[in-house]
């Protein structure tokens, strides 16, 4: 089958029907938005047919999660991670960032430690907040030389760690730097991790969309399995199949007891699982692999487009992205970016009107998050319109 990745689909003013996005209402009409994290193309055929088939039954009481889409997931996990789950591990939920803030409350005390590393998908930074914890941040190491990865600093985050430290919310694939962790770091964390007697929370959403050739994912639970008892993970069809706004998500907790603390949480704090969201899930990954692997033909050939461009742009750096399709430009040397309190995102908004995520919400100020998952042709507008800026 055909899947068409290159017609734009009207958000904005769409006909037939008025359906508000936070991605293209927030801004207004002149604005080409390339900030929060969906995509501007249609969900796999068959999601949609399932969502349909499920809408005409007309009755929309409370569900449960049938075992259909336990078994699917187990199926999805042993074929793409090569990690063996169980169905009775899953519990659903109405999406990741409600599952970060669960997780702490379920799984520390007031005043304990919740460590990140940053930069950072903007919530983690709140939870610990919220919850009534003590926030610890480390940085990772930026890259030496333009277009050199992001890496993990091992001696930073143990320098971080403290006697209250006691759960880790970690990311990878990482947001925003795209980043797909080595074998190494990742040794080397499950080493302090195990070391310091840490729990972990590993956000995998972006997972299933790693765009170098051959890639695998391998879940942090299944590369170091003396560990799984201590890792909650959490995986969604949200970013991969672009389903967010049916707030579906899973956390796969291998350990009885940390399964049993978490659940007992949950009860009360978030609400029955989304119907619609439960039947596009299971038909996602039922069904969706072959719209996933044409996405990510298209997602790497705008990461070469993108790559392009930013070489145009004097004092502008960017690591390509390993996975998703969010690109973290570093725009601190950037020329003709002075004024609005030191935001880029700010000065690109007016005078390019491309709306771009602001890297301050993820930690690190000067810098900002580039969503390339549209269509060529509004990826190419946005584009020529930040050329007319960013190329001096």
């Amino acid at each position: 089958m055909n899947h068409d990745f290159a017609t734009p689909v009207e958000r904005r003013h769409p006909k037939g029907g008025d359906w508000p996005s936070q991605k293209w209402h927030h801004y207004g009409d002149g604005v080409l938005p390339l900030w929060v994290a969906d995509m501007d193309f249609t969900s796999p055929p068959e999601v949609v047919e399932a969502l349909r088939a499920r809408v005409d039954h007309g009755v929309f009481g409370y569900g449960l999660v049938p075992d259909s889409l336990r078994h699917t997931l187990c199926a999805w996990s042993a074929a793409h991670y090569g990690w063996t789950i169980e169905p009775e591990w899953q519990l659903w939920l109405p999406g990741v960032v409600p599952a970060l803030h669960l997780a702490s409350l379920a799984l520390t005390e007031p005043g304990d430690g919740v460590l990140t590393v940053t930069p950072i998908y903007p919530p983690f930074l709140k939870v610990a907040e919220r919850t009534g914890r003590l926030p610890q941040q480390a940085a990772l190491c930026e890259p030496a030389s333009p277009g050199e990865p992001w890496r993990l600093d091992l001696e930073a985050l143990e320098a971080a760690i403290t006697p209250e430290t006691r759960l880790l919310l970690w990311c990878q694939p990482h947001n925003p730097t795209g980043r797909v962790w080595t074998q190494e770091e990742l040794a080397g964390l499950a080493e302090l991790v195990e070391r310091h007697g840490l729990l972990v929370v590993s956000d995998e959403l972006h997972c299933d969309l790693l765009l170098d050739e051959g890639a695998q994912h391998r879940p942090l639970a299944a590369a170091f399995p003396e560990l799984a008892s201590r890792i909650l993970t959490l995986w969604a069809p949200s970013k991969t199949f672009n389903l967010a706004g049916l707030t579906t998500a899973c956390a796969v907790i291998p350990d009885a007891g940390l399964r049993r603390r978490f659940a007992a949480m949950v009860r009360g704090l978030q609400p029955d699982g989304n119907v619609l969201g439960l039947v596009a899930a299971e038909a996602a990954y039922a069904h969706g692999d072959p719209w996933r692997r044409a996405l990510l033909g298209v997602l790497r050939g705008h990461r070469r487009t993108l790559v392009e461009r930013v070489a145009r742009w004097p004092g502008v750096a960017m690591s390509p992205p390993e996975s998703t399709y969010l690109a973290w430009l570093d725009l601190r040397q950037a020329h003709g970016l002075a004024g609005h309190d030191g935001s880029p995102k700010q000065v690109l908004l007016e005078r390019a009107g491309v709306a771009l995520s602001e890297g301050a919400g993820f930690g690190w100020p000067g810098f900002v998050r580039l969503n390339f998952g549209t269509t060529a042709s509004q990826l190419g507008a946005a584009l020529d319109r930040l050329d007319r800026v960013l190329r001096g």
